[in-house]
């Protein structure tokens, strides 16, 4: 069953690439030598690495363990690809502020839905091999993720109320881009862990 999400989720990445491609190439100025381009090049590549990393969550997920999924799980595919087509709308200079609120929520909703996976597969026994090592998750292993959220949050207000531009949204820019490549290598390391368990539990 979690396969049939897999392929919800692929048809809707799919979707999302197509329509970030359309974005760029209705998109002149990014070819220019312009301070705006190089944010925007930033934005784009920020917004990719976002898409990569939630096909890492569930194609991982999917592909090492096993859970019964539930109704929430099926509507999980539809609310991300909402935000992400609200996310790749909203790329551009002019729409900085907007671009960093729906990256924070979206940013939010792929950690609950990673967390609401992970606590349907520790009750599938098959999966204990993995989920023994761990304690179930806390409020308190969540404040990472609050507190970036938050920050996240705090800068597109910051934006909505003053414009960007400057140094502060390049800063901003290359922090959102950097937290996608921390979290893919995170993921990246969690599946290399889990899959060598895998096998040697087989052995």
């Amino acid at each position: 069953m979690p396969t049939v999400l897999l392929t919800l989720l692929s048809i809707i990445q799919a979707l999302s690439l197509e329509f970030l491609w359309s974005h760029m190439k209705e998109s002149p100025y990014l070819f220019e030598m312009s301070w705006d381009a190089c944010l925007y090049w930033i934005q784009i590549g920020a917004t990719f690495l976002g898409i990569v990393q939630i096909w890492i969550v569930y194609s991982s997920n999917a592909l090492r363990f096993r859970w019964v999924p539930r109704t929430s799980d099926s509507i999980f595919p539809f609310l991300v690809g909402l935000f992400e087509f609200a996310l790749i709308e909203s790329l551009g200079p002019g729409n900085l502020g907007w671009w960093f609120g729906s990256f924070g929520i979206l940013f939010a909703l792929i950690t609950w839905i990673d967390h609401s996976i992970m606590r349907h597969a520790r009750n599938d026994g098959s999966n204990s091999i993995f989920f023994d090592q761990f304690e179930p998750a806390t409020i308190r292993d969540f404040y990472p993720a609050i507190v970036i959220f938050i920050v996240v949050e705090t800068v597109a207000v910051l934006l909505l109320m003053n414009g960007g531009g400057g140094a502060f949204t390049l800063l901003a820019l290359l922090g959102a881009t950097m937290l996608m490549l921390w979290f893919i290598r995170t993921s990246s390391m969690y599946w290399n862990r889990s899959v060598s368990e895998k096998l040697a539990e087989c052995d």
